[in-house]
């Protein structure tokens, strides 16, 4: 039968599928074939100690090039590859196919087996210098250094804060930095692979320096800025200056002549990896055969590098050219269980096109580079074989992010729909923890149903970055819920530290039962947008403002009611507040200062009762909403209080974060 239409394809893959899991579901053995780092390619597999030739596997690769003869061989077992513990330095990415579809990779045992991408590097002292430098020849050159699982920082000056732009950001075509006297010098051009490495409201760009003119404090950088790429006064630093290696921990790559420098304490003990590969696991389906049932379970994935183009890198937002160092395509209902992903170059993970329905659960996520896990693509496909959609991502712990790209996100969602984002950990990032959707203005796209709950998100932004926010979306979203999150301490450089941050187009949204406290700009900020609800939640002292909003539009921005609305310094309503498309009422808000002295809340600048002759809050009150400091954490409401005559109902987040396995669904 000749297939033509996307839908009869997608009907006749769909059948292929159903009936491989027929075949599937009546086969109960399961044939294991092993790996050990002292196994052999050569040998069988069969066994998990060695055994004569009937010893484990080598490599994972090897395992597979067996179990495809098998298959093809008429073999119908269940197939696992279960792989011993020790390290296994990968020569290159492993390749998934739809050949090695219903499969399960798993750690033997109680093992923790770690796939690395790194190379070993031996140290020697340097003759007749500091007690602390130490050297080593290498054959070819790389980015990233870790000693006894540590990243360590490439030769960065200044070695604390920044230096400052002098004046608005460049524009010029290459990019011409205006620097202050002495922080940027001639010969680190003339040496070739020195960096500048800015930040610039809520992206970044990492340019070589290429030319100095040191009469006027220009110097020019390879390549050109993004239009966004504008903050006036913006920080900087320099990586990789010949003379920036003066500080503990710092290393230096002298490219040209192979010669790698390390200023620290190493013992004979220390484990010294450089970054080689770029990608680790590569799931690369067709169409037509995508990877299919496939699960990794209990691995370790660690130690790759990152590539710099000629002239540089240059950030629009959230690292989004940055991809996965575990990446798929065109892969259906595979799972990735109870791995670490640690020392990382780029985004953990990454489904692409014509991913659906994986599972990502349980998994630790730990000194990344980029981000967590990133989903879809910018591009909006209309094929159902290449849409993106439907993937579990639950109970995963996330942290130290953004280690080499700030702008980073924990989790990161494109044009992809229906996917749960639940009982997630994320903490420790420079930028936002949960994005959803890669629209700005109102246009239909894929990005719609996605459900984030239950995930306790801190520690975001650090200042390090501007305009972000623990949850972020962008575009018209039918269907999606943001809920019964704990949100709390998010912190911008400048402007822009949010809870929850509706941005451009953001429509259509339910924001209900999050808890968010100690953020720098508001609880809430809807830049602009069509007829969100944002009901039951509680907004807690927030520094500058509590809610914000910014566009005026003809349109219901949105629907605000039966929250509580608590703090001790700043404004109630903060940015724009001028026409009264818009929705409050019923909810409880409170000043503590007010405790203490007579000052009178206002809203938008006018008292309550002026508030309410423009149409808003005819039943909201400005009361103690009388929190219980005694009871959890964070606290819990009196059964007096003022917020459950108005219809606020008790926020269930008693299942907050990553849950015991038992727990996980």
């Amino acid at each position: 039968m000749r297939v033509n239409s996307p839908s009869a394809r997608s009907v006749c893959v769909e059948v292929k599928l159903f009936l491989c899991f027929i075949v599937f579901a009546q086969s109960t053995a399961a044939l294991t074939l092993y790996v050990a780092p002292d196994g052999n390619d050569a040998w069988s597999g069969r066994a998990s100690r060695p055994e004569g030739t009937n010893g484990p596997k080598a490599s994972i690769p090897g395992a597979l090039t067996s179990l495809r003869a098998l298959r093809q061989g008429g073999a119908r077992e269940r197939f696992e590859i279960g792989v011993r513990g020790g390290t296994y330095r990968l020569e290159a990415p492993i390749v998934l196919t739809a050949e090695d579809s219903d499969l399960l990779i798993v750690a033997h045992g109680q093992t923790k087996p770690v796939l690395s991408g790194g190379i070993p590097i031996r140290l020697r002292r340097a003759t007749g210098q500091s007690t602390n430098l130490w050297q080593a020849n290498v054959e070819q050159p790389f980015r990233s250094l870790f000693i006894n699982g540590k990243r360590m920082q490439r030769a960065r000056t200044p070695n604390k804060g920044f230096f400052r732009i002098d004046g608005a950001s460049p524009q010029d075509n290459p990019v011409k930095l205006k620097y202050k006297s002495g922080d940027i010098k001639p010969a680190w051009a003339q040496a070739g692979d020195v960096e500048v490495v800015a930040l610039l409201a809520w992206a970044d760009f990492r340019r070589l320096i290429r030319q100095v003119d040191e009469v006027n404090r220009i110097a020019t950088l390879s390549g050109d800025p993004r239009p966004s790429n504008k903050e006036d006064n913006a920080r900087y630093y320099i990586e990789n200056a010949p003379d920036g290696l003066d500080a503990l921990g710092e290393w230096h790559l002298d490219a040209a002549n192979h010669l790698l420098s390390y200023m620290g304490d190493v013992t004979a003990s220390s484990e010294v990896v450089a970054g080689r590969l770029d990608d680790l696991v590569l799931f690369r389906g067709e169409p037509d055969r995508p990877v299919q049932n496939v699960t990794v379970r209990g691995l370790t994935f660690s130690y790759t590098d990152w590539e710099l183009g000629t002239n540089g890198y240059a950030d629009s937002q959230a690292a989004v050219a940055i991809r996965g160092d575990l990446r798929a395509e065109f892969a259906v209902n595979c799972a990735l269980e109870d791995c670490t992903f640690a020392h990382l170059g780029g985004y953990a993970v990454e489904l692409g096109r014509g991913c659906q329905k994986w599972r990502i659960v349980g998994n630790e996520m730990t000194d990344i580079g980029a981000g967590g896990i990133r989903i879809g693509e910018t591009a909006r496909r209309t094929d159902p074989l290449e849409a993106n959609h439907g993937h579990l991502i639950t109970d995963n712990h996330t942290y130290g992010i953004g280690r080499i790209y700030p702008p980073a996100v924990g989790v990161f969602i494109l044009q992809s729909g229906t996917n749960r984002v639940a009982h997630n950990h994320i903490h420790d990032t420079y930028y936002t923890a949960v994005s959803v959707g890669w629209n700005w203005g109102y246009q239909e796209t894929p990005c719609r149903e996605n459900i984030v709950e239950f995930n306790h998100m801190h520690d975001i932004g650090q200042g390090m970055l501007s305009d972000m926010g623990a949850v972020y979306t962008l575009g018209i979203q039918r269907g999606t819920i943001v809920r019964n999150n704990l949100i709390h301490d998010v912190n911008s450089f400048t402007y822009g530290g949010w809870g929850l941050y509706p941005d451009e187009g953001s429509s259509y949204i339910v924001w209900e039962n999050n808890v968010v406290y100690r953020t720098k700009s508001a609880g809430f900020h809807q830049h602009y947008g069509r007829e969100n609800i944002v009901r039951n939640n509680i907004f807690a002292f927030g520094k500058e403002h509590q809610l914000m909003r910014t566009r005026e539009e003809a349109h219901v921005s949105f629907i605000f009611t039966n929250n509580i609305v608590l703090f001790d310094s700043g404004t109630l309503l903060g940015s724009n507040w001028k026409n009264d498309k818009f929705v409050m009422d019923r909810n409880v808000y409170f000043d503590e200062r007010s405790r203490y002295a007579s000052n009178a809340m206002t809203f938008a600048g006018a008292p309550l009762e002026e508030w309410r002759k423009r149409g808003h809050d005819q039943h909201s009150v400005i009361a103690d909403p009388l929190f219980d400091a005694k009871g959890a954490q964070p606290p819990a409401l009196k059964s007096n209080s003022p917020a459950f005559e108005l219809g606020f109902k008790p926020i269930d987040l008693g299942t907050i974060g990553v849950r015991g396995k038992p727990q996980r669904n």
